[in-house]
């Protein structure tokens, strides 16, 4: 080999060898540039920017409660009891103590991991959560308080509230509520099931706008009946299966019976009673007596047929929330 042939090998070699330099280099700057895997799949959970809940100490929560006075509560259920509390800076919250046998249930669960996504939902149809406290045998968590009613104090405690909730209004809740199920199914990334969706858990406010709160807490009691049976499908206890978006859809139908009919679910009974009056086109025997019967049947015998699609098929035949809010969607406009 010559001497002109080793000077061309070797310069080769060199140019060769810088060039893989580089690009390892680049690949290095890349991969430094990336944040860890947990950063970005936390940072894409959400498409909004909202910042999580903050934490709390429980002795924080329990002076703002005037320690869980029994005065200040504002609601029962069947994850926790809810109070009104005053925070340090003056803000008005509600705060929802979990029931402690599901705490000690749930001792192993990541709750402040899993409320601290829930926090990050942005939406006008749900109820923020602001913060939580965890502490030994406490799981606490701090909602929005704007003075709301839930729809089922409307429709079945309230004596004047039925008489307040015209058709026009009934079709309002319905079509906030059903917005407020489609933005956690198919905006949040990934998607939040809610798991009872009931109007126990539908707040509805002055202006009769609905909006969803207890969203995501499932986890907390997903094998219980007390409260939930008659609001998820019979495929949920079904293998476990347990809630899902099909699940949810058929709370939402049973929902919609209830501000058609007035009538409460009785642990399911309701779409028994109303699938052969909708069916038989029997409106007088189905809708609420207490509401003036509307002038123009078309609004309540689609609605009564959505709530129909919701609860009368299996999972793989139910509508998505999508196809109701457009179907509701379409139905407001046109009042």
């Amino acid at each position: 080999m010559g001497d002109d042939e080793f000077t061309l090998i070797y310069y080769v070699s060199m140019i060769l060898l810088s060039i893989c330099i580089i690009i390892f280099v680049i690949i290095l700057f890349v991969l430094c540039k990336r944040k860890p895997v947990g950063e970005e799949e936390e940072e894409e959970a959400l498409p909004v920017a909202k910042p999580s809940a903050s934490s709390y100490p429980l002795m924080e929560i329990d002076a703002a409660t005037d320690g869980f006075n029994h005065r200040r509560i504002i609601g029962k259920g069947r994850l926790g009891t809810v109070y009104a509390a005053v925070m340090p800076k003056g803000e008005l919250v509600a705060v929802k103590r979990i029931h402690p046998r599901l705490v000690l249930n749930n001792a192993g669960f990541g709750f402040s991991s899993i409320l601290r996504w829930l926090s990050r939902v942005d939406h006008p149809h749900v109820v923020p959560i602001t913060g939580f406290s965890e502490a030994p045998g406490e799981r606490i968590i701090v909602m929005e308080f704007a003075g709301m009613l839930s729809l089922d104090f409307h429709l079945h405690q309230n004596p004047d509230g039925a008489a307040l909730l015209d058709w026009n209004r009934r079709l309002r809740i319905a079509a906030g509520a059903a917005r407020g199920i489609e933005y956690l199914h198919e905006v949040v990334a990934p998607p939040i099931i809610h798991g009872c969706v009931k109007p126990s858990n539908i707040l509805v406010d002055v202006k009769f706008s609905a909006r969803l709160c207890d969203y995501g807490l499932h986890f907390l009691a997903p094998h219980e009946k007390e409260g939930l049976v008659g609001y998820v499908d019979e495929e949920y206890w079904v293998d476990k299966k347990g809630a899902s978006k099909e699940c949810d859809v058929f709370g939402f139908g049973v929902v919609l019976l209830e501000l058609l009919s007035g009538r409460k679910s009785e642990n399911g009974l309701i779409v028994n009673w109303a699938m052969p009056l909708i069916k038989g086109m029997r409106f007088s025997e189905f809708l609420d007596h207490r509401v003036a019967v509307p002038c123009d049947y078309e609004p309540v015998v689609r609605l009564s047929r959505v709530a129909l699609a919701c609860v009368g098929n299996c999972r793989e035949n139910r509508p998505s929330i999508g196809q109701v809010v457009a179907i509701l969607s379409d139905l407001e406009m046109k009042l």
